[in-house]
């Protein structure tokens, strides 16, 4: 049986960083033609025949560009729907920051768990597989779809980064919550894999209630070593000052942290700049901040998304 032929395509807002992926696929973003109307409403148009193909839809979730992240959602769900009109062998939907990850269950009577609804979307869209670059919670996230669900992993990047650029000694893992704990486990590991030696590895308590974080107990030993402090994304960046604070008094080193996604909401950059954090490794999942929205230049050090996404198309496509 002769193998689909595999394709990539972006909405609106997404070209550029589809274009970086295609690259290390060795080919082009399909290209499609887009109308926005005068009411808010939008069409896109495939350009090409796409019966029989293996398709990929790259959408990062996030507002962006005049996008919001539900306009983000809605383009996607409707070229995923047209693929699948038109005759797609295979669609799969890949996303370098998935939107409504962090409620993925009720803390309260009544609440919404709307990383399942989601899920619930882009099924009905007539999805295969989605992709996504490390969820909040990846249990949470495979278990909401009822079709193969992968995360993929920008940790071993950042630990490659870190290594390569600080070269730290007596290193400690932290998580900033005890909800992170595996994630931070997890690039324990790596760190340990790559050095030859087991960092040690804390957590901060961390409790949040009516929108107000409070805890700021450490558990574990981080006197005299250089703490990583590792989270999933960063969004106001008090999570992370609070646990740099803590580890500095506790008498930390040195304080750099790893996060995979960059929100960089409200006062963010402030924060983060009178933090005890001296540099800031982040992937570029999330790009076109403002630049008065980020930390300090000097502060911040960026890896590429773009082979983590190619790596995890050609790993769908395989399947």
């Amino acid at each position: 049986m002769t193998k689909a032929a595999l394709r990539i395509f972006a909405p609106a807002g997404q070209t550029a960083a589809a274009e970086r992926v295609a690259r290390h696929l060795g080919i082009a973003v399909d290209p499609l033609e887009e109308r926005d109307f005068e009411d808010g409403e939008h069409k896109t148009r495939l350009l090409r025949p796409v019966a029989g193909a293996d398709c990929h839809v790259l959408q990062s979730l996030h507002s962006h560009a005049g996008y919001s992240v539900n306009d983000r959602l809605i383009r996607l769900l409707f070229l995923l729907a047209t693929l699948r009109d038109h005759g797609a062998a295979r669609v799969s939907a890949v996303l370098p920051y998935i939107a409504y990850a962090r409620k993925d269950r009720r803390t309260q009577p009544l609440d919404p768990v709307a990383t399942r609804y989601v899920a619930q979307l882009l099924e009905s869209a007539g999805v295969d597989r989605v992709a996504a670059l490390d969820v909040h919670n990846p249990a949470a996230f495979e278990n909401a779809f009822r079709i193969p669900a992968h995360n993929l992993e920008a940790a071993p990047a950042l630990a490659d980064a870190l290594l390569e650029r600080d070269r730290p000694t007596a290193l400690t893992v932290v998580s900033p919550d005890a909800g992170g704990y595996k994630r931070a486990e997890r690039f324990r590991e790596i760190l340990a894999a790559r050095l030859g030696d087991r960092p040690g590895i804390a957590f901060m308590e961390k409790k949040r209630s009516g929108g107000v974080v409070s805890g700021d107990t450490l558990v574990g030993h981080v006197a005299d070593s250089t703490v990583c402090i590792v989270d999933d994304l960063i969004s106001s960046g008090g999570t992370l000052a609070r646990a740099a604070a803590a580890c500095e008094a506790a008498g930390a080193r040195d304080v750099v942290a790893l996060a995979t996604h960059g929100l960089f909401t409200g006062g963010a950059a402030d924060t983060l700049n009178a933090s005890a954090i001296r540099r800031i490794y982040l992937t570029d999942s999330i790009r076109g901040h403002d630049p008065a929205s980020l930390p300090d230049a000097d502060r911040l050090s960026r890896v590429a998304v773009a082979p983590i996404i190619a790596r995890g198309i050609q790993a769908l496509s395989a399947a």
